[in-house]
């Protein structure tokens, strides 16, 4: 089993990559500055039978 620093660090690895530096960190503030809970999110509003893009519309 991972430990808590390493699944932190391979996040933020893998936010890096995706997004880069400037926009990870830009993803980090909108997460923890606003009551988001990500899993009742992604219970409720993502549904398997959209593509990415209709994703990233349904999440704008």
């Amino acid at each position: 089993m991972k430990t808590d620093t390493v699944i932190k660090q391979e996040g933020i690895n893998a936010l890096i990559a995706k997004l880069g530096y400037v926009n990870a960190e830009r993803f980090i503030i909108l997460i923890t500055s606003e009551p988001f809970n990500y899993t009742k999110w992604r219970e409720q509003d993502l549904d398997e039978r959209f593509d990415i893009r209709q994703i990233s519309q349904k999440a704008m």
